[in-house]
């Protein structure tokens, strides 16, 4: 068997965990001692500083982290689907079954958690948003990007 250089197989265990890993679990996971993933870590991070690659190594808060640099964070929320909650998901329901629906009547069918729903929503492009002309609250709308991302060409399709 091929001898791995320990840069590489840094690389495979944070590509594999998918999330920032302290130098402790990389020393554990890659049998060894802290001060060669230090030195792994180094050699890794430099060789994704000088290559044309769409991913990079960085450190975080909570450790280090095999990552898409942030100039491909549009591809992200283009390609990736949206991680929605059960709340999330039952206040968008409600929302495309009444569309559009006053975030008054929503927040008394919902509860008060719709809110920051209703917020998570609105920010990853699935509903819109629009102050009510006669009165305080808002009106709640899908979007075509919830259109697109479940494949519903009219609401009408729902109802039946």
């Amino acid at each position: 068997m091929t001898q791995v250089k320990l840069a590489t197989k840094i690389e495979a265990i944070l590509y594999l965990k998918g999330q920032p890993l302290s130098l402790a679990e990389l020393a554990d996971y890659a049998h060894c001692e802290r001060e060669q993933v230090e030195e792994a870590l180094i050699e890794l991070m430099s060789d994704y500083a000088h290559r044309d690659s769409a991913l990079e190594v960085v450190e975080t808060p909570t450790g280090y982290s095999l990552q898409l640099r942030s100039l491909f964070d549009n591809l992200m929320s283009d390609l990736i689907p949206a991680e929605l909650g059960t709340g999330a998901l039952r206040t968008l329901a409600a929302i495309a079954l009444k569309n559009p629906i006053l975030q008054t009547d929503l927040i008394n069918l919902r509860g008060s958690s719709a809110y920051q729903q209703v917020q998570e929503l609105v920010e990853l492009g699935f509903v819109r948003k629009r102050r009510q002309n006669d009165g305080r609250s808002y009106w709640l709308e899908v979007t075509d990007k919830f259109h697109q991302y479940f494949e519903i060409e009219q609401l009408s399709q729902l109802r039946e």
